[in-house]
């Protein structure tokens, strides 16, 4: 069983790393081809790019211009422990055992607009650079036909490796993107998170964000290999629900 996740905007480069393992990322030379485009941007340009202030265009204009190989444990830090978004703050990757984070080694990828896919090991540089961005590369009119035949053939290797064909999709909608469902060779299942809300179960962005990372740290703690056993999480006050589920879709609800 293999799980994907999304990155995070959010980092942390100042607190340690818990565990001194670490791997580098398998398609970093095509990380840098973009690193060499978007370096010869300026702050206003990355800014427009990106949809993002002025402030946060001068911050990923400096950090790539130091972006730099060979990465080293004294200029990046392993991508599982360096994301700090919701998903991550569910995750809580800092507090897993050295066991399980070698075990997420062979169970989780994360996709990403700068680095394509990550092991949870794999050192990285600060950056943002989402998914959806349209960076143009040579042929590649966006980050999605860049990356897609890449990461899609990254993504079905590691499927193999994990000795399953199951694919958990536990990503957003904006980065599963950028794998070619029509040449994945997995099953997906992607469970969804809902709380109770005005009436209703909905599903609340950031809350949905966390779930994920709950159900991650969930399948990694008890080293799940089947779908089925999926049904039994219940972190947080979620639990499975059947009625608002569908075959490949299962739905785990809260209320408030």
């Amino acid at each position: 069983m293999l799980i994907v996740i999304s990155p995070a905007k959010s980092l942390d480069f100042k607190t340690p790393s818990a565990i001194k393992n670490y791997t580098i990322p398998g398609l970093l030379a095509e990380s840098e081809k973009l690193v060499c485009r978007l370096k010869t941007m300026s702050p206003k340009q990355l800014s427009t790019l990106m949809g993002i202030s002025d402030d946060l265009g001068e911050l990923n204009f400096q950090r790539f211009q130091s972006w730099q190989l060979p990465f080293t444990p004294e200029n990046a830090k392993q991508a599982v422990l360096a994301f700090n978004g919701d998903v991550y703050q569910g995750l809580q990757a800092t507090t897993l055992s050295a066991e399980k984070l070698l075990l997420a080694q062979s169970k989780l990828r994360i996709l990403s607009g700068l680095y394509g896919v990550l092991k949870p090991l794999d050192m990285i540089q600060p950056y943002r650079l989402e998914m959806g961005t349209k960076l143009k590369y040579y042929k590649s009119k966006d980050l999605y036909s860049f990356w897609n035949p890449l990461i899609t053939k990254k993504i079905n290797e590691a499927v193999t490796d994990s000795g399953s064909n199951i694919l958990i999709n536990l990503a957003s909608v904006e980065y599963f993107k950028s794998i070619d469902r029509k040449k994945l060779k997995a099953e997906i299942v992607t469970p969804d998170f809902k709380d109770f809300k005005n009436g209703s179960y909905k599903m609340i962005s950031f809350l949905a964000k966390r779930a994920r990372g709950l159900m991650t740290r969930f399948i990694l703690e008890n080293n799940i290999n089947y779908p089925s056993d999926l049904l039994a999480f219940d972190t947080e006050g979620y639990s499975f629900n059947s009625r608002l589920s569908k075959p490949g879709n299962p739905v785990f609800t809260r209320e408030n």
